[in-house]
């Protein structure tokens, strides 16, 4: 017996098992629904959205601003002991609770059943993993926060800011896709 196998295969091509089944429609009430505890909070771009783009653009306006005066940028990484030790605390307890945040939602996405094979809809729960995702990337501009007053150079507080600022903006472009791409 012989059969042309295309790369990738393990059937002939052309065999009934190559269709895609439909699967259940998308009304059945035995089908998943995503884990989210709201499921109507993604359902369009809201104003919730439109504050985190706001945010980011701010983290950034103000870096850029702070920059360009070597007073201000000396009195906001280095001030005083009591004050600068506080800063240095707060930073790395809130990266490490934001890190932590962030690893305890993205496995609960992983412990979840493996996903639909090619031609289904995904029952992920992709906002969630973005937003977890943002919370990785807020924990690192924290720790890099901390790091600028620990060692009192304005360097890794810039780095912080320009952390911040992008990851907040990107992925609430993103929030704002899988919003209106979920709304179809």
């Amino acid at each position: 017996m012989s059969a042309d196998f295309e790369p990738g295969h393990r059937r002939p091509e052309g065999e009934p098992s190559d269709q895609l089944d439909p699967g259940p429609p998308p009304d059945d009430p035995g089908r998943r629904r995503p884990r989210s505890s709201r499921p109507d909070r993604d359902a369009e771009p809201g104003a919730g959205q439109a504050l985190w783009l706001i945010g980011g653009a701010v983290a950034i306006a103000v870096g850029t601003a702070l920059g360009w005066d070597a007073g201000a940028v000396s009195q906001v990484v280095t001030p005083p002991p009591l004050l600068r030790a506080a800063l240095v605390g707060v930073s790395f307890a809130g990266g490490v609770v934001l890190l932590l945040t962030a690893l305890g939602r993205l496995a609960a996405e992983s412990a979840e059943a493996l996903p639909p094979p090619a031609g289904y809809a995904s029952e992920r729960d992709i906002a969630g993993m973005i937003r977890a995702v943002r919370l990785v990337f807020l924990a690192v501009a924290a720790f890099a926060a901390g790091a600028g007053w620990l060692i009192g150079h304005p360097l890794p507080l810039v780095v912080a800011l320009v952390i911040a600022g992008v990851d907040i903006l990107e992925t609430s472009f993103l929030l704002v896709v899988v919003a209106l791409r979920s709304s179809r």
